[in-house]
């Protein structure tokens, strides 16, 4: 049965009994509003459509992100990326601080709307979808009676595909700035990281993603075969990469263990190293054009991520000529001819050559 209370605020406390549930309550400014809400949760109760919405009108979504953190996120590969997307969450109070129960769609089209002024189509996708998996796992599989607010909001549209190309040039200079950082230590030694341009001269010869170069390990290298088994890849499959020449030349060059990786370096050493090598290869080409008294181009080594070289050495086998598609889908591991497509650009003078 029903329960009110006026408390000392003057407010009306409303409290609804049945067995075997736990006590609901409410508090509201007026007791005829307390009195609907209670014969309504009574009425749910009698049909048994009744659901527990507390747990969902507490828990903000700051508590939500960092458990989502704990048990979903620590179990992906691209866990770095989005634990670096949860912290960005958690830092926008307007969101953060409120109960998941209390965030409305309107909230996040305002937010995607606002955002998208900022940050790419692609990223607030990221983002976007984050939530609504979030919202998703606290229905599922944590109980919580809540709506996923983001299941009627329009996502923004997919992000052009990435055409970015490597130059010769371009691909000179900064293996010059990878190779030498211009840092030395008191010995005179250059600082520089020297696993970051055989990683680059790696990635372009076998189109293998910065993951993927960075977990292999000598074990699973076999020269006499000329191939590289990559045991967990993005997709979740096992791989089996073709060693070209230029790849083994790369690897010929290196230290070697027994057992341990064949780049003995970090995700985060690399991506400092790989900052720092673009604009100082920019520099090197300035003062080269300058020295050669020609035209300097203003975009050189720009928007050049190391991802881009998958993308660049995906495309280099593609003018080739001389793989089929399902040759090139072997080498890349790309399971769909699309995802294929969306990484392989021909230059279209080559194109024009071929039809004469």
């Amino acid at each position: 049965m029903a329960t009110f209370e006026q408390r000392a605020s003057g407010y009306w406390q409303a409290k609804v009994r049945r067995k075997g549930l736990p006590v609901q309550s409410k508090t509201f400014e007026r007791k005829v509003d307390a009195e609907a809400w209670a014969r309504d949760v009574e009425n749910k109760i009698d049909r048994g459509v009744f659901v527990d919405r507390r747990e969902a009108e507490t828990t903000t979504l700051a508590e939500a992100l960092l458990r989502y953190e704990r048990e979903v996120t620590v179990k992906k590969k691209a866990q770095r990326q989005e634990k670096s997307m949860i912290k960005a969450w958690l830092e926008r109070k307007a969101f953060a601080a409120r109960p998941l129960a209390a965030l409305r769609s309107s909230d996040f089209a305002a937010f995607r709307d606002e955002r998208l002024k900022a940050v790419a189509s692609q990223t607030v996708r990221h983002e976007l979808k984050l939530i609504a998996h979030l919202y998703s796992i606290a229905s599922k599989e944590w109980g919580l009676a809540v709506e996923n607010p983001l299941r009627n909001i329009k996502m923004p549209p997919q992000g052009k595909s990435r055409e970015r190309r490597l130059s010769a040039e371009e691909e000179r200079f900064l293996l010059l700035a990878a190779e030498n950082s211009g840092a030395r230590d008191k010995n005179g030694k250059s600082r520089a990281n020297v696993w970051v341009a055989p990683a680059i001269r790696f990635a372009l010869a076998t189109a293998m993603r910065q993951g993927e170069i960075l977990a292999l390990t000598w074990k699973n290298v076999d020269l006499k075969k000329r191939v590289a088994l990559l045991e967990d890849t993005k997709n979740g499959d096992r791989r089996v990469v073709p060693l070209s020449s230029a790849a083994l030349a790369v690897l010929s060059r290196i230290p070697r263990t027994l057992r341990g990786p064949v780049f003995a370096t970090t995700q985060e050493a690399l991506q400092q190293s790989w900052k720092r090598a673009l604009p100082r290869a920019r520099r090197l080409y300035l003062a080269d054009c300058a020295a050669g008294e020609r035209e300097a181009d203003p975009d050189f080594l720009v928007n050049l991520t190391f991802h881009d070289l998958r993308h660049e050495a995906i495309s280099r086998l593609a003018e080739r000529g001389d793989l089929s598609v399902l040759e090139l889908a072997a080498v890349s591991g790309h399971k769909t001819m699309q995802m294929l497509r969306r990484y392989t650009h021909l230059q279209a003078e080559d194109l024009a050559r071929k039809l004469g």
